[in-house]
């Protein structure tokens, strides 16, 4: 069974940068998308980051280019996903996903399986 477990969140000032963490187990992911969602009180869940395991490539949201940095660690099986410059607006629990979906349904993350429990990232002005 894959399980997903996000570390890492925390309290940061505007400005600042914190690095999440996914560990996965319980598959081989050579397959797999996985990334990051977020949702933020009141609001829907929305696409943050994601990247194929197997050759690294990755895709984003509009939001957080420039701003985040998604890559993987193949030996740990272990995926990150590395904020910087936040904004008040980037408060959220953030989950990690996975899944054997293309690019563009994943990003919708209507049909994803495999969701971790989240981590709060708290952004103060």
């Amino acid at each position: 069974q894959v399980q997903l477990v996000e570390s890492g969140g925390g309290l940061v000032q505007a400005g600042g940068s914190l690095r999440l963490s996914c560990a996965a187990s319980g598959r081989t992911f050579s397959r797999y998308v996985m990334g990051w969602f977020r949702q933020a009180p009141g609001k829907e869940r929305e696409f943050v980051a994601a990247l194929n395991w197997s050759d690294g490539s990755t895709f984003d949201a509009d939001s957080v280019k420039g701003r985040f940095t998604i890559s993987r660690d193949i030996a740990k099986n272990t995926l990150y996903l590395q904020m910087n410059r936040l904004k008040p607006e980037d408060t959220a629990v953030y989950y990690c996903a996975a899944d054997l979906l293309d690019s563009g349904t994943f990003r919708r993350g209507n049909f994803i399986n495999y969701w971790g429990k989240g981590t709060l990232v708290t952004v103060s002005s």
